[in-house]
This record gives C-alpha cells, structure tokens and sequence, in this order.
C-alpha cells in the first residue's frame, strides 16, 4: 500500500514551533511522507529568515509561496491574501497530497484552506475551536474549521464549541495542546547556556515580554504598546528579554517602539525578533514571569510553572490556568499584575494549579489519526445538527 502523503503548511514562527514535533512524527513514520508547504513571514527577512531554520533542522521544503507583507495596513493584508490564494492552490495541485495539516489561525492559514478547498483536497486543523476575542484570527480560525474535514482539539471544550459548530462527533479528536510536546522533547537550556546563546547577561531576575497587535483593537497599538513599557520601566532591577512581533496588521509601529526601548535600555533590555522554540522556551522556563499577549504565555508557560500576566483581550475568552493573572492594558494595572505574580503567596497558589491543556504526546496523538483515519469520501461533509432541547 502507498504511504499517505501529509502536506503541512507553516507561515510563521509561531506555528512552526508547534508543528515541528508532527511534522517529526510524520517523517519517521514508514507508512507516512511528509510534505511541506513554507510561506508567510517564514519568506520575508525582517521577520528573522526563519525559513533557514526550517533547512536547518532537516526538513525538505517542497514549495514556497512567498507574500508581500511590507504593508501592514488592513488593505495590504488583504492584498497579500489575495495573491497568496494561486500559487498556493498550485502547490497543493503539483504536491497532490493526501490530506493538508493547518494550524491555527492566521490570514496566510485561511488562504491554504481556501486553496485546498479549491484543489480538492480534504484539510486537517490543529487547535481549532478556541476563542481569541481581541484577535480578527477568532473568526479566521472559526473559518478554517468549516472548511476542515479532521479537527484536534487542545480541550474538550474545544471539541465540544466544533461539534456545535456543525462539525461530526467522529471527526472531531482532542489530542492536546501540540505546544506542550516541545517542553517534554527538548532538552531545554541552563541558564548559562541560554546567556551564552543570546549573548547577554541576565542578571538575577528578568521577565520574558512577547506581545502582538490585538487586531480587533482601536488604532495602532502603540497604546497599549506604550502602557506595557510604562509599566516595565517601574521593576529597573528586572532585565526584559522581548520576542519578535507577528505579521499582523499594524506589526511595524509595535515592532519599532520595541526596538526603540531596547536601544534606550541596552543595559537591561535585550530584543530578539527570532529566538526559535528552543531558546525560546528555556527563555521561559527561567524568566521570573511572562508578560504580553501571546497564547504560549496561556498554554505553554503553565506547563513549566512560570506566572504569565496576559494584557488585554487578545486571549480573552482562552481557557487559563491559575498560574495566568488577566490585566487592562493600563500601566498601574498591569504593574500592580507583575507584582501579584512575583509574590510568594502566588506562587503557592499557582503550584496547586493545573492546566486546562493536559499533558504532552499530541503530535503523536494526530500522527496516529492521519495514519488509520478513512478519507475516502471525506470531502463530503454533512452538517451535524444538534437535537433540540425537550
């Protein structure tokens, strides 16, 4: 029997971290090839290149499909999604693959599941079903999981809002969070050796910042940006480690107004628009607290007992565990927030805490399904109606 070819597609640094161990899983298995589509940030260089670490860490790009995203206004979004949606049908057409993976949530995923809708083929959606109400990706992700014909959930929860959603019971899986896998996989670094990896002292304490445009918010983020650095500004004897800003509209001002802290602050304050999964989350198993708006400070920073104080609502709605504090995006709030997850009292709050993600082994789980799951006639999908409440 042929092996069932998997075509997955990455756009980003952030869905790649998350995929890398399935994609792993896909390679070793004799039954399985992989394929992999690259496109989004992964192809334009003021997002770190990160498509060279792709080739670094062994994996065969089969196509590329690269995007303009030099204009990060509403409008040169949609005009980078509109160019998108051809040669990634094509790709998919030239690769015939099996099944498509997608993960997520972001405008270059919506775009690969129109074309493999257009190309017929069926589509699998990883961490479908969550809800990010300060994000346009909440009705994007939504979007993907309509036009998907395989669902992995990271909660129950999740299955749950997708079954109601229309979606199949049996094709509905929850699998976990696939960012957890990477936490149990890695050998993550020591402390000295991530110094020496970033080339930068970290004194005794520092906080981890990885924030993002809330993409349903008013303005240009520079707001909330300037709260953020405000509230920083009063734990001097805190250095900060920021990660690198999403290509999402209104990325360039947030990722100017961070490097611009940076450069006034070099004593303590050190940017890295790449820092990869590894120093990335040795970054964060070290840090004294994880400060932003990123998902991987709800899921993640949970599973190696690091308090995360999570701005605004770009997660609103994200099932959290108690080791995530919520704050405004308002400097005396967010500070008062930090202050909270720095005192003793928290963390022995936090430590009786669980996670509403589990454990790891998803990408194992996933693999396993894409193996033995029947496709024939999955195209065709019905929608499945709750029954009515007597």
């Amino acid at each position: 029997m042929p092996r069932r070819e998997i075509c997955v597609v990455t756009g980003s640094r952030a869905d790649y971290g998350l995929l890398f161990w399935l994609m792993k899983e896909i390679e070793a298995d004799p039954d399985l090839a992989l394929r992999l589509v690259v496109t989004g940030a992964h192809l334009d260089e003021k997002f770190g290149g990160t498509v060279d670490g792709i080739e670094r860490d062994g994996f065969t790009i089969d196509a590329r499909v690269p995007m303009d995203l030099g204009d990060d206004t509403q409008s040169g979004i949609a005009r980078a999604m509109g160019a998108e949606l051809a040669p990634m049908t094509a790709a998919f057409e030239a690769l015939d693959p099996h099944i498509v993976v997608l993960q997520g949530d972001r405008y270059e995923i919506l775009i690969a599941a129109v074309a493999a809708m257009l190309a017929g083929r069926p589509v699998a959606h990883t961490h479908g079903g969550e809800s990010t109400l300060g994000a346009m990706d909440d009705a994007m992700r939504h979007a993907i999981t309509k036009m998907s014909h395989l669902h992995f959930t990271a909660a129950e929860d999740y299955r749950r809002r997708i079954i109601q959603m229309g979606e199949a019971p049996e094709r509905v899986f929850t699998t976990g969070a696939l960012g957890l896998d990477g936490i149990e996989r890695l050998d993550l670094l020591s402390r000295e050796d991530l110094e020496h990896s970033l080339r930068h002292d970290l004194g005794d304490k520092y906080f981890l910042v990885t924030y993002h445009p809330a993409t349903l918010g008013q303005g240009d983020g520079l707001a909330g940006t300037g709260e953020l650095l405000a509230a920083l500004d009063r734990f001097p004897e805190y250095r900060v480690v920021i990660t690198g800003v999403n290509a999402d509209p209104g990325h360039g001002s947030i990722r100017r107004r961070l490097a611009q802290y940076a450069d006034d602050n070099r004593d303590r304050v050190f940017a890295h628009q790449n820092l990869g999964q590894l120093r990335y989350l040795s970054a964060m198993k070290h840090c004294a607290a994880v400060i932003g708006n990123s998902s991987s400070g709800l899921i993640e920073a949970p599973a190696l007992a690091v308090p995360t104080v999570n701005l605004g609502d770009r997660q609103g709605d994200r099932l959290s565990a108690p080791s995530v504090i919520p704050s405004a995006e308002r400097r005396d709030e967010i500070a008062a927030a930090v202050e909270k997850a720095l005192s003793p009292q928290f963390a022995d709050a936090m430590a009786n805490g669980e996670s509403p993600y589990g454990g790891p082994g998803a990408a194992a789980r996933i693999r396993d399904i894409l193996k033995r799951h029947p496709l024939e006639g999955i195209l065709k999908k019905r929608f499945f109606d709750l029954k009515a409440a007597s």
